[in-house]
C-alpha cells in the first residue's frame, strides 16, 4: 500500500470518505494515465542547428496538457490532508487547461467543481469544461488594475467566504503544483539517461518552472533552465500588455515565482508563438498549442547561445485542437498579424 493510501485510510476511516480516499490513492482508471508522457527527438525542426533537440509531449496527458499533473497532485494531497471530503466544492480560477485537468479528476472522484473564468476563455475550453460537468462562474469585468486574473481570484475569495466546505486549489500559490513537475523532470532524466544541457519551459503559474528548478537543484544537475515568457507578461518585470494566447504568461506575478529559478528568460511575442506552432507542425507533424510554439521559437531565438552538440529539451504543454480557431486559423492570423503566409518567415527554415 502506498504512503498516501495508508494515510487516507487512517485519516478518513469508513464510509464514503474512505471510498473517496481509496479511489484517489489507487490512481485507477483515467488517473493512472496522467504522466509518463513521451520524449521524442526533433529530427527535422532544428535541422540546420548544431544542437540536438527533444520534445516532452505533455499534450499526451489524458485531459490534454501538462496541467493534468498538478490538477491530480493538488486534489490528492487535499484529500490526504482531509481538506477535501465527498461534500467539498472544489473552486479554481483557470484560463483553460488547469480547469480541464481538475474537471477530469473531479468527475472521476465525483466531486463538485466550480471553475471561475473570464471572457478571454476560448469557446472550446468552455465547452470541454461543461462536458465534464464543471460549473462555470464567469467574471465579466476586469479588476481595478485592468486585468481579469485579479478579478477571477477576487471572485474565488468571495465564493469561499459565502459557501460552506470549499477548497481553493490556488494553482498560483499551491506548493503541490510545482511538486507535480518534479516527476516531469525525473521522466526527462530517465529517458535521456544523462541530464540535458538546456531545458526550455513556458511560464504561467510558474508551476512547471519552479518544479523543474527544484528538481535540478536537488540533484545538482548541470542543466540550464530557460523560462519562456509571453511578451506582455509581468512575471519577469515587463510592463503588462495585451496577450492573445491564453495560458502563456501572467497579468500578475504568481506566488510560486521566486528570483533565481531560471538561468535565463526570454520573451516571445504572440506572432512568434504562432509561427513556432506552424513550423513545428510543418516539420515534425506535431500539432501543439500556443505556448508550445513559444518554446519552439525561443530555442531558435537563443540558438547562438547554445554550444555545439548540446542536448536541449523542450516541454510542449498541450495539443493544438483547442487552438484551431486561433493559432491555426489563417483568418484569425491575418486579422491580428497580417498575411498568414508570411508567418513562417519569422523563424529560420529547418529543412
Amino acid at each position: 500500500m502506498s504512503n498516501f493510501a495508508a494515510t487516507a485510510e487512517r485519516e478518513l476511516p469508513g464510509g464514503i470518505e474512505s471510498e473517496l480516499a481509496a479511489r484517489a490513492a489507487a490512481g485507477d482508471g483515467i488517473l493512472r494515465a496522467v504522466g509518463n508522457t513521451p520524449l521524442i527527438r526533433l529530427a527535422k525542426l532544428y535541422g540546420r542547428e548544431s544542437f540536438d533537440a527533444y520534445a516532452k509531449l505533455e499534450g499526451m496527458n489524458p485531459a490534454g496538457s501538462s496541467k493534468d499533473r498538478p490538477a491530480l497532485r493538488m486534489i490528492m494531497r487535499a484529500i490526504e490532508s482531509g481538506r477535501i471530503t465527498s461534500r467539498t466544492t472544489v473552486i479554481e480560477s483557470s484560463s483553460g487547461n488547469l480547469g480541464i485537468g481538475l474537471a477530469q479528476v473531479c468527475t472521476y472522484l465525483d466531486l463538485r467543481l466550480v471553475c471561475v473564468v473570464d471572457p478571454n476563455i476560448t469557446e472550446q475550453n468552455l465547452l470541454i469544461l461543461r462536458a465534464y460537468g464543471a460549473e462555470i462562474e464567469m467574471v465579466t469585468e476586469p479588476a481595478a488594475g485592468g486585468d481579469f486574473l485579479t478579478a477571477r481570484v477576487e471572485r474565488v475569495k468571495q465564493m469561499i467566504a459565502e459557501m460552506p466546505d470549499t477548497f481553493w486549489c490556488n494553482q498560483y500559490g499551491n506548493a503541490h503544483n510545482p511538486e507535480a513537475h518534479h516527476q516531469t523532470a525525473e521522466e526527462i532524466l530517465q529517458a535521456l539517461e544523462t541530464p540535458p544541457d538546456f531545458l526550455f519551459c513556458a511560464t504561467s503559474s510558474c508551476g512547471t518552472l519552479r518544479g523543474c528548478a527544484e528538481f535540478i537543484q536537488s540533484r545538482d544537475l548541470p542543466t540550464k533552465l530557460i523560462a519562456v515568457d509571453a511578451h506582455g507578461s509581468v512575471i519577469f518585470g515587463q510592463p503588462a500588455a495585451k496577450r492573445l494566447i491564453p495560458g502563456h504568461g501572467a497579468a500578475r506575478r504568481p506566488e510560486l515565482y521566486c528570483t533565481g529559478l531560471e538561468d535565463l528568460h526570454v520573451h516571445i511575442t504572440d506572432r512568434e508563438a504562432v509561427a513556432g506552432c506552424r513550423q513545428l507542425l510543418r516539420t515534425e507533424a506535431i500539432f501543439a498549442g500556443g505556448s508550445s510554439g513559444a518554446v519552439v521559437s525561443a530555442a531558435f531565438k537563443l540558438r547562438d547561445l547554445i554550444p555545439p552538440h548540446s542536448v536541449c529539451v523542450l516541454i510542449l504543454p498541450d495539443r493544438g485542437e483547442r487552438y484551431l480557431p486561433t493559432v491555426y486559423s489563417d483568418e484569425w492570423v491575418t486579422k491580428h498579424f497580417g498575411d498568414a503566409g508570411d508567418l513562417l518567415q519569422q523563424i529560420p527554415s529547418a529543412a
